[in-house]
């Protein structure tokens, strides 16, 4: 298995690591039994945050006892030097551990300075001081945001999307990471589920050695599919190459990556599923999404507004009334027939 550093955390783990977003949906047995499978078969790296409701609770009873042969890193959204070190408090104890591997501020949308006003950097310090954390990172769904966050050398790592599907640009932060030897953590590598095909993805990341990925994982079965690579050197052949060249031109353009930081929507639609519908039942098709429930929801998109709050809270500035209404459109011709699927 490729062995990756993240930057000058000296943090040095298989280039295959576990997002426990999806763990906080699935009972506590469950999720400890993931848990201590992924660790079994080689993950050693463990992404988790304070908003991931009882996530980080589940980490910790998996991992009790057994804090030094793993990695924790988790996140606070707290904007608030009150709010941070609540927040903090509650991972440690909900972790049960008296400190965090990598601590990072959760979905930015300004770059934490020291002196900025908000305090909020020297809190990180001032924990690092305290051995509560040992490295400060960042995570941002904003590329300029990103951009700064990195060009201020402040933070040891960066958390941002990052798949085969992404820009020129986002590459290039990718490379700009490097060069400044900070660690890129790749989330939603998957595109909010957009690609499927697991040794594609994970072959197109392995071509960037400062890159770990986190794959949220929630069912043994997704957890198998990636420690399978633990033992096979996947690279991205001329195959490979091929097909993701493929899945480029399918899916370039704007498309909800299905994140939800845009809800709740004061009209109760589901965003991060309507929004991104058409995809799906091209995608990953399912006799569900045209059931009653599902076309309950997709006829809410009727009574939108257009108040403006999702596009204002999308991360990746997207018109989400527009594609809510493309959607909506072509999910009726989908129910009648009219379009196959």
């Amino acid at each position: 298995m490729k062995m990756m550093t993240l930057g000058t955390t000296g943090i040095t783990v298989p280039q295959n690591a576990f997002g426990a977003l999806p763990v906080q949906r699935t009972d506590l047995a469950s999720a400890v039994k993931i848990l201590r499978r992924a660790y079994e078969g080689g993950m050693r790296f463990f992404d988790t945050a304070r908003a991931y409701t009882d996530s980080e609770e589940k980490l910790g009873n998996a991992f009790a006892g057994m804090r030094d042969k793993i990695y924790i890193a988790t996140k606070t959204m707290a904007r608030t030097p009150e709010m941070f070190w609540e927040q903090l408090d509650t991972s440690l104890k909900l972790l049960q551990t008296d400190y965090v591997d990598l601590y990072q501020f959760h979905c930015v949308d300004t770059c934490y300075k020291p002196g900025d006003g908000s305090g909020m950097y020297e809190c990180m310090q001032q924990a690092k001081e305290q051995g509560k954390i040992r490295h400060i990172g960042v995570t941002a769904h904003k590329l300029g945001v990103a951009e700064e966050c990195v060009e201020s050398g402040l933070y040891e790592t960066l958390q941002y999307p990052f798949s085969y599907l992404s820009s020129d640009r986002e590459i290039k932060l990718v490379e700009r990471c490097r060069e400044k030897n900070i660690g890129f953590i790749a989330m939603k590598a998957l595109a909010g589920g957009m690609l499927t095909n697991a040794r594609a993805i994970y072959a197109w990341l392995t071509q960037f050695d400062n890159v770990l990925p986190i794959w949220g994982i929630q069912k043994t079965e997704e957890l198998e599919e990636w420690l399978a690579f633990m033992e096979e050197n996947v690279s991205l052949d001329e195959s490979i190459a091929s097909f993701i060249e493929k899945e480029r031109v399918e899916l370039t353009g704007d498309f909800c990556r299905g994140c939800g930081y845009c809800m709740p929507c004061p009209k109760e639609i589901q965003i991060n599923n309507c929004a991104r519908m058409s995809l799906m039942l091209r995608r990953a098709p399912s006799a569900s999404w045209l059931n009653d429930t599902w076309q309950a929801n997709m006829k809410k998109i009727e009574d939108c507004v257009n108040c403006g709050q999702c596009r204002t809270k999308c991360p990746y500035e997207l018109d989400i009334p527009e594609l809510l209404k493309k959607n909506y459109e072509d999910y009726k011709k989908v129910l009648t027939g009219e379009v196959t699927v």
